[in-house]
């Protein structure tokens, strides 16, 4: 069985509206978790702790959508090359 991860992250956006982050130097990770529950639980505490800052977001990347395990490479790996 396959795991479906979920990597939590974010940070101050240029403009509220978009998804283009002002300093990508200072994304934070909050982590990878197992699970989308246990990620949005993260997500969400995040989200609250930051609710004052309109320019700050937190999104939930879907990392198990990046891997296609019945190819014999992903698309990520031909690029490393």
């Amino acid at each position: 069985m396959s795991q479906r991860l979920h990597l939590v992250f974010g940070g101050e956006l240029i403009d509220p509206q978009s998804t283009r982050f002002r300093d990508t130097d200072n994304i934070h990770i909050v982590g990878i978790f197992p699970n989308y529950e246990t990620a949005y639980a993260a997500w969400k505490a995040e989200a609250q702790r930051t609710v004052d800052s309109a320019h700050t977001r937190y999104f939930i990347a879907h990392l198990h959508r990046l891997r296609d395990e019945e190819r014999e490479v992903s698309p990520t790996e031909e690029l490393g090359g």
